[in-house]
């Protein structure tokens, strides 16, 4: 019989989950799905660029409800990745390390992401947008 190796945990499996520690993860997935929104993006672009038939058939994909939701998401990943990119770019001037100042940045990063979405999309059902 042949003893058990006890081996160490990772360390993140014994770190007690911050808000911080979670919207950089977040950061980071919000940054590999906008690759795939850009996708969406380019997609729309061509069939814009093709003539009526193709952005039509893009338009009713984007005017669906799936479709409102992807962009939706698209949006909310863009902000949230430019106002969480904003955090990251204080802590590395060298700012903001103390846990207060981390923290307020992490709310202030997650509130401005979601407010500036639903911002956007009030302004763009509002100009005519939406329909």
């Amino acid at each position: 019989m042949t003893a058990r190796i006890e081996r160490p945990l990772s360390p993140f499996l014994t770190y007690r989950w911050t808000l911080t520690m979670a919207l950089s993860i977040v950061h980071r997935a919000t940054g590999i799905a906008l690759y795939f929104g850009t996708l969406l993006l380019a997609w729309w672009l061509i069939a814009a660029a093709s003539g009526p038939a193709p952005y039509a058939y893009v338009h009713a994909f984007i005017a669906s409800i799936f479709g409102r939701l992807i962009v939706f998401g698209y949006t909310w990943a863009l902000m949230h990745h430019v106002f969480s990119g904003i955090r990251h770019l204080v802590w590395d001037l060298g700012y903001g390390f103390k846990a207060s100042e981390r923290e307020a940045m992490t709310w202030g990063a997650l509130i401005a992401g979601i407010s500036a979405t639903v911002l956007l999309w009030i302004v763009a059902y509002a100009i005519g947008g939406g329909r």
